[in-house]
């Protein structure tokens, strides 16, 4: 059983050791930290401490480390958030300031914020578009036989794609396009419209005029795109924080570079996370072998999207400053909220 003291050198250790990436000794927390007795009593409190296997010796040096465990500990029952500076929370207001109406603007610019703000791999969650409608479809005649497709959302996604049509088509042809496909889709739910797509496209061939050929590739992009819409997805910055940080894990860092690129564990880790009263989760070190993730930690606080909720984090190794990391994906999870709620309020 840890006592209050070893319980407060363990936050100690956690702390000395985030800050200066060197094992810590029962003479340095006397020196730096106000317990008010000897380094020899320290030393016992550590030797629990060890016991308990929160914290481990890393080679033959003096000091210690804190173990899986005891970020847990420390991140449970020991770690205070630390309040966001005013220049930190003008930061934020500034690199998220702007109109909330493109959702994949805003979700860019909440990356680029929380990795400027911790030095780590910013993530974000699209939320869940399986209920969204499909508020508005636009074609844009480029000529040369190439047309713009516009999806929006009720929920602020948009889409943008190119669709090559062998037919060369005029104003007229465009929007009679456009209005074929609005009937389809427009006012109707993301997988309602999804599907009545595949089933026109799925229905056995009739002699087919001009705009019936040319409404074909049309409706297939405008399908996928719908699709996209249902996946989940994160958006990412920051990534070249963990080769800077490379000393931080014992071993390779290519499986979290292939988490990244590859997106989908790290979808699920960022789903199961549990989190706490306040919305906050964190997922440390071993917690993570399941994933393939076993030297990296992640912390992540939820917001609010239109209904539905998504989580915003950072991931890095496990040595990393959870206070700090904590009370800044908090700060932008709830900025981000305002911003979305502000936006469909507007509308």
């Amino acid at each position: 059983m840890v006592s209050e003291r070893g319980l407060q050198v363990l936050r100690a250790i956690v702390e000395d050791y985030v800050e200066t990436h060197e094992p810590v000794g029962s003479k340095t927390i006397v020196d730096r930290h106000a317990f008010g007795v000897s380094a020899a009593t320290i030393r016992n409190d550590m030797a629990l401490l060890e016991d308990e296997e929160l914290i481990e010796a890393p080679h033959t040096s003096s000091g210690r480390v804190p173990t899986d465990k005891g970020y847990r500990v420390f991140v449970d029952h020991l770690a205070e958030l630390r309040p966001l500076t005013p220049a930190q929370r003008s930061a934020i207001a500034t690199l998220l300031s702007g109109p909330g109406d493109d959702l994949d603007d805003v979700l860019a610019r909440t990356v680029r914020a929380l990795t400027q703000l911790t030095g780590q791999v910013a993530l974000v969650q699209y939320p869940s578009f399986a209920r969204a409608n499909v508020s508005h479809v636009e074609l844009v005649n480029l000529g040369g036989g190439r047309v713009v497709v516009i999806v929006v959302t009720d929920t602020g996604r948009v889409s943008q794609r190119i669709v090559l049509i062998r037919e060369e088509l005029d104003e007229a042809d465009v929007a009679q396009l456009r209005a074929r496909v609005s009937v389809l889709v427009t006012g109707r739910s993301v997988r309602d419209g999804a599907q009545r797509i595949a089933e026109l496209l799925a229905a056995p061939p009739t002699p087919a005029s001009r705009l019936d050929i040319a409404v074909a590739p049309v409706l297939r992009v405008v399908a996928e795109e719908l699709e996209d819409f249902r996946q989940d997805r994160l958006v990412m910055a920051g990534s070249a924080n963990l080769a800077r940080r490379e000393s931080d894990f014992r071993g390779s860092i290519f499986p979290l570079l292939e988490a990244i690129e590859e997106q989908v564990t790290l979808v699920r880790l960022m789903s199961e996370m549990v989190a706490d009263q306040q919305g906050l989760a964190a997922s440390i070190g071993r917690e993570n072998e399941p994933f393939g993730l076993p030297e990296a930690s992640v912390v992540a606080s939820s917001y609010d999207a239109t209904g539905s909720t998504a989580r915003v984090g950072v991931l890095g190794p496990t040595r990393m400053d959870y206070p700090t990391n904590l009370a800044a994906v908090r700060a932008v999870a709830r900025y981000l909220s305002r911003l979305l709620e502000d936006d469909e309020n507007s509308r």
